[in-house]
């Protein structure tokens, strides 16, 4: 839908005939814009900007220049601010109904929105192709230096929607994650070896996990996440340098999702494809500053198989 460019429903179908919904969500727009005020927004589905993750102090210094944004998050900014792209109504630019059926949209950010500096502009385009793929691709440009980081905001749960994630096997190929200090990143990246967050053999997915996981092979197998329940797996490929890992989805009791499911706070799990959080105050992380003439492009593939 054109509410934050988001996807509200991907259905699968499996070997034995089923179908079924691999994300979370609502059956209303309404109940979409009412969960931007539960005690922690789910984003569910949502093209989230200008910059993913958080940013410390809602500050960074910018050819000299420091910016200072809104704080939305004990401080901090998160997801482009207090009301960022997932808030946003986005232009349907192109809907293609072929062998490879796609819709676009574009959104205008204007300078100063949120505090960032330069318009930017802004399109995204979902791709179902015959490989039983969502393929997505953002691109951005513009007037003026700025800085951009997007993502997307699915809570995948590959037994639909009245379960938790917890039986499905996570695999991620990262050998390293981002070191944070309440959730924010220190600069340094920790090895995963002989820790919790080593995921390069499959296992169970964790109650609770909220890391960026450091890719090493652009657009190489990033992770997977495996259902035996169901005998589907998804696989998640990415041109980005993160792959922030989320589980969760609670709607506090509050706003029933899809098929009136209770979410919880093991109800989905998101596979955030992404640069680093607060990368504008690292200069050993990949740069996120986008320049006049340049092009910001972001690719990432879910790719399912039903065995």
């Amino acid at each position: 839908m054109d509410y934050g460019a988001t996807v509200i429903a991907l259905k699968k179908s499996l070997k034995n005939g089923k179908v079924v919904d691999v994300v979370l969500g609502f059956d209303a727009l309404s109940d979409y814009v009412d969960s931007y005020s539960l005690p922690s927004a789910p984003y569910f589905g949502a093209t989230v900007g200008r910059f993913a993750g958080r940013i410390a102090n809602a500050t960074f210094d910018l050819n000299g220049k420091s910016i200072v944004l809104h704080q939305n998050n004990s401080g901090n900014a998160l997801h482009g601010g207090i009301a960022g792209f997932s808030q946003k109504l986005w232009r349907l630019e192109q809907l293609k109904t072929d062998k490879n059926p796609s819709v676009s949209f574009s959104y205008r950010s204007p300078a100063g929105e949120e505090l960032y500096p330069g318009e930017l502009k802004v399109s995204v385009t979902y791709t179902l192709t015959e490989e039983s793929e969502l393929e997505i691709e953002y691109k951005a440009t513009t007037n003026e230096p700025t800085v951009v980081n997007l993502t997307h905001h699915s809570y995948f749960n590959l037994e639909g929607q009245h379960s938790s994630v917890l039986k499905q096997e996570l695999h991620i190929d990262a050998y390293e994650i981002l070191e944070t200090i309440d959730m924010i990143p220190t600069g340094k990246m920790l090895p995963v070896q002989s820790t919790e967050s080593d995921y390069t053999a499959p296992k169970p997915c964790p109650e609770v996990i909220d890391t960026t996981f450091v890719i090493k092979a652009k657009e190489s197998l990033a992770a997977t996440l495996l259902s035996k329940e169901n005998n589907l797996k998804m696989e998640v490929y990415t041109n980005q340098p993160g792959l922030h890992v989320y589980v969760g989805g609670n709607c506090f009791t509050q706003i029933k999702g899809k098929e009136n499911a209770s979410y919880h706070s093991q109800s989905g799990i998101c596979f955030e494809t992404q640069n680093f959080p607060d990368a504008p105050n690292h200069p050993n992380f990949p740069s996120a500053i986008l320049l006049p003439g340049d092009i910001y492009f972001h690719k990432t593939i879910y790719k399912f198989q039903s065995f």
